[in-house]
């Protein structure tokens, strides 16, 4: 089962939800909106992991 989770350090940056505001909300920390089909935004997900700043976004295939 995938999963995406964010693990404590996030500074609220946006960037996650700027790239994929359907899976990401910053309310002063990221965190995963409920409900969400991860799968059909396994793209915008593994880009936000990657370009966060701080590297808390974490994606298990």
């Amino acid at each position: 089962m995938k999963r995406v989770y964010i693990i404590s350090g996030c500074i609220g940056c946006g960037s996650c939800e700027a790239i994929c505001p359907q899976v990401f909300k910053v309310d002063s920390v990221s965190e995963i909106r409920e409900k969400t089909d991860i799968e059909a935004y396994e793209d915008e997900i593994k880009e936000a992991a990657e370009i966060c700043p701080v590297g808390v976004i974490k994606y298990e295939e």
